[in-house]
């Protein structure tokens, strides 16, 4: 919505006006550089206070006392966080994890020991057995993860008096397991203690609960979601369950942020009007749901497997060092579980009395778009919460209102009016591709000067002279070239117009009209975002939505007249005051966030080592920030132009990212620290080809690689007597993934592997008759955890069995890159023979020729890898040689430390 009215159209007006004969109006006010270092010292000091009220500002932490039987102990939840963290990583099928899984058991058993006396406390030990997950979406598409031997506790609090309150339960969920590479303070044993916590206090009221609650300690999460697909599949309350919340951290601490609901709104809003510190962002939820941010949760399998709505929350402080060693209790913010306790306990009072939970599935299964809840908190105080279909209203009612301010505008102004909007959008255009091609420049240029084309990993405010700097000069030189042919047109329709004023009167008045409708030309970009964004029902639209109204409001309420003869006068600094207070209020904040997640992820970033190019996370990064400061900054750099402090800016902003690119350069600043680690993975590989006894001896080597973009120089620098080579020479398909780059040595890595180790896979039946139709024997020896690969160029379809029990049936499998994914993990019981009916495609032959003479297809049936959680002594030296900020780095498709791989050729 904007406010033209009639001056944007000088051109049109009578030649006969008044002149202005006073020198410093015709001229106008100065913007001095101390005005413009006033307003970028505003503007910073402003974001960066909105970011830290926002996210920083924590509750002070209660001891047991101050919280008493039935509130919140930050220091209850840490001891048991200590505990936890006390068994080191704490994997699925380790000893850790069972002695971590007895702790949360021990820990509810006394909660049910200690609860009112007319509260019922049920704690069920539950063992999942053998099953499938196949989720569709996100991750986990042409996959399929099959588990066993996974033991969960279950804690379910009802009132002792009310049975019906059996049939109605809220499930609060989080997972006990870590990752093999870490003691996981933040991911996810923070979230066990505030469980435990919480349910000590709900234990205390539920006395007066109409509905129940049930804690899900659950165990094989982080192997893909199969602890809550398990519970969720077999455990006998599961039919009772309407709402689903989900604790989950992809950081260490800080505030506990909603960043996903389910499509009904009755959680969001009942969490915004009880939660004593409202935190969450719809911008989350979009960014996670459209792939953006690689990663999922538990809270995907309520929602796609059982069709539950509810809450998912993520501690996200410090994501650099998620999965790494460095997620350890010392970086735990005070306060940050206090937060999410406070907050959690607060809703679950008010959601276990309500009488409508039961009416909440049934309305989400329905899955209705419109009733899909838009929201966000302002400053953590407060949280907004509306549906779908009032943002639609809300946004069709703006678009037409801004659609009918131009039209009409235009119309006025005629053929000049057109041509000046024509070019004040060209301004914008310029403004758009110069920020970008300035800040992708530098993107391109880090990786030649630096060790690591990452450099500000460890001091993440760098970018912001790396890339922002950049963004910021690229904006104004791009918006400034239109803003001189915008002028000229300008200067060339008032000169003919305007006769009787003063040469520089003229010019004068050009160039505050023209300034005037590049400002105006900013709510265009806005109205495009609000457009596109209503179309696709994207939550986040209504930032649009903001950036619009509100510096157009501001706009019509200081600067527009209906008078058809006023001559256009300089833009007041209070206009753009006024009009950015709310829209930095709202979006600064979440601005910094993001930027410092997208810097967290980077760590991570090469899920297939040197697959990526190293300057490609560079160029994402800075193409969001050049993006956001065109879209933020566009209403602030319309005033530059007509400075004099405007040349000053430009080269304070070229010597800004001079000698950041020195320093840079210099290697002034370290790239990783002690506690901010470079992620990687040693891994000793035995490898050998088809079933063992039929096989040579196999190759045994110990690799190098790392997730995080960059070579890695100094990592080998001490490993020269390791015997190892770095480069791109050798392709180690990892089977979950493939390793381009890398460091391999084949020198003494011989011992701490036996051949009784060596999986293998055995043909025990092939038939050709109808459909061909093999039967393979997997047997994976001593490992519970393992990969498997299915060719689905030549295969169709496939089944597994266990024991003669179809845990996989048959039936149609989606395959990505030509390969169809299963991925096992389990408990100390779990099998480790498995048999698999292939199914083949109809003309093999012709398949099986176009899959060997395919470069990228693997000519292998089947590509197995088995991983052992054990150190050989190669491995513990390079372990022991590699610098202290480097950290192994764990996730479902990684490697442990020794892995088998063994295959299966097509003409076996």
């Amino acid at each position: 919505m904007s406010h033209q009215h009639s001056d944007s159209v000088v051109t049109s007006k009578p030649s006969n006006v008044v002149d202005i004969s006073n020198d410093e109006k015709a001229t106008g006010p100065k913007r001095t550089a101390i005005l413009w270092l006033t307003l970028f010292v505003l503007l910073l000091n402003g974001s960066w206070a909105v970011y830290f009220y926002q996210y920083n500002n924590l509750p002070v932490p209660l001891t047991a006392e101050q919280a008493g039987k039935r509130g919140f102990s930050e220091d209850l939840a840490l001891e048991h966080v200590k505990q936890l963290t006390g068994f080191g990583p704490h994997p699925v099928g380790s000893n850790a994890l069972d002695l971590a899984v007895k702790y949360v058991l021990l820990a509810s058993e006394n909660i049910k020991n200690t609860a009112h006396w007319e509260v019922d406390v049920q704690v069920d030990f539950f063992a999942a057995k053998t099953g499938a997950n196949r989720l569709a979406g996100g991750l986990f598409h042409g996959k399929t993860l099959v588990y066993s031997d996974l033991k969960h506790v279950v804690l379910r609090i009802l009132p002792k008096y009310l049975p019906e309150a059996e049939d109605n339960a809220i499930l609060v969920s989080s997972h006990i397991d870590t990752v093999f590479s870490t003691e996981g303070a933040g991911d996810c044993s923070s979230c066990v203690g505030t469980m435990l916590e919480l349910a000590r206090g709900i234990s205390q009221w539920a006395h007066g609960f109409r509905n129940g609650v049930i804690f899900l300690f659950n165990t094989g999460e982080e192997e893909g979601l199969n602890g809550a697909h398990s519970f969720i599949t077999q455990h006998p309350w599961r039919n009772t369950i309407r709402l689903a919340v989900d604790l989950e951290a992809i950081g260490i601490g800080g505030k506990s942020n909603i960043f996903q609901t389910g499509s009904h709104p009755w959680a969001v809003e009942t969490y915004a009007n009880v939660a004593k510190y409202p935190s969450g962002q719809i911008v989350s939820q979009d960014l996670f749901l459209s792939g953006a941010i690689k990663s999922a949760t538990d809270f995907q399998v309520y929602k796609e497997i059982a069709g539950l709505s509810g809450l998912d929350f993520a501690f996200t402080d410090s994501s650099v060092v998620y999965h790494t060693k460095n997620d350890k209790m010392k970086l735990l913010k005070p306060g940050s579980l206090q937060h999410l306790g406070e907050n959690m306990l607060a809703f679950l009072l008010h959601a276990s009395r309500s009488s409508d939970l039961y009416k909440v599935e049934a309305q989400s299964n329905e899955g209705k778009e419109e009733n899909m809840p838009v929201y966000f908190d302002v400053l953590g105080m407060y949280m907004i919460v509306y549906p779908q279909h009032l943002a639609s209203l809300l946004s069709n009612s703006v678009l037409l209102q801004a659609i009918l301010i131009w039209t009409t505008s235009l119309v006025m102004g005629g053929y000049p009016g057109v041509i000046s909007f024509v070019l004040s959008c060209f301004s914008i255009i310029l403004m758009w591709l110069f920020s970008l091609g300035l800040s992708v420049l530098v993107a391109f240029i880090i990786p030649l000067i630096s060790s690591s084309p990452v450099p500000y990993i460890s001091s993440p405010w760098l970018v912001a002279f790396l890339f922002g700097a950049p963004a910021v000069l690229g904006a104004i030189v791009g918006q400034h070239i239109g803003f001189i042919f915008l002028q000229n047109y300008l200067q060339k329709g008032i000169s003919k117009r305007m006769e009787s004023l003063s040469v520089i009167h003229k010019k004068n008045l050009a160039k505050w009209e023209a300034e005037r409708w590049v400002f105006k030309a900013g709510f265009i970009q806005w109205l495009v975002l609000l457009f596109i964004g209503n179309f696709y029902k994207i939550g986040s639209s209504y930032l649009a939505l903001v950036w619009l109204v509100s510096p157009s409001f501001a706009y019509g309420l200081m600067e527009a007249t209906l008078s058809p003869v006023r001559l256009p006068k300089p833009l007041k600094i209070v206009t753009l005051c006024l009009g950015l207070i709310i829209p930095f209020l709202l979006s600064s904040g979440g601005f910094i966030r993001l930027v410092g997640t997208l810097i967290g992820t980077l760590v991570r970033f090469d899920s297939n080592p040197g697959s990526t190019p190293e300057w490609l996370g560079n160029v994402i990064l800075a193409s969001f920030i050049a993006s956001s400061v065109c879209l933020m900054l566009v209403y602030l750099l319309s005033y530059v132009h007509n400075s004099g402090a405007k040349g000053s800016i430009v080269l304070s902003l070229c010597a800004l990212i001079g000698l950041t690119l020195v320093s840079i350069a210099a290697g002034f600043f370290p790239t990783f620290t002690e506690d901010i680690s470079r992620a990687v993975s040693v891994v000793h590989v035995v490898e050998t080809n088809g079933s063992f006894a039929h096989s040579e001896n196999p190759s045994s080597y110990v690799s190098l690689f790392s997730y995080t973009p960059g070579k890695l120089l100094e990592e080998s620098k001490n490993l020269k007597d390791e015997g190892f080579d770095c480069g791109r020479e050798t392709v180690v398909d990892f089977v979950s993934f493939t390793m381009k780059y890398g460091c391999l040595s084949f020198k003494d890595t011989d011992a701490g592997w036996s051949k009784l180790d060596i999986p293998s896979l055995d043909v025990e039946r092939d038939s050709s008759v109808g459909s061909r139709m093999t039967r393979v024997l997997i047997n994976t020896k001593h490992s519970k955890r393992w990969s498997l690969a299915i060719n689905t160029e030549l295969i169709s379809d496939f089944s597994i069995e266990v024991d003669s029990d179809e845990v996989v049936p048959a039936g149609e499998k989606s395959g990505v890159n030509g390969r169809h994914i299963i991925q096992f993990s389990g408990g100390k019981e779990s099998p480790t023979r498995f048999h698999l009916n292939l199914i083949w495609k109809n003309n093999t032959i012709q398949q099986s020729n176009q899959t060997r003479d395919r470069s990228w297809s693997s000519p292998f049936l089947l590509k197995l890898r088995t991983d052992v959680n054990r150190i050989t002594p190669k491995a513990a030296r390079v372990l022991e040689k590699l610098p202290r900020w480097c950290s192994l780095f764990g996730k479902s498709t990684a490697p442990y430390t020794l892995s088998f791989l063994t295959s299966l050729p097509v003409d076996f």
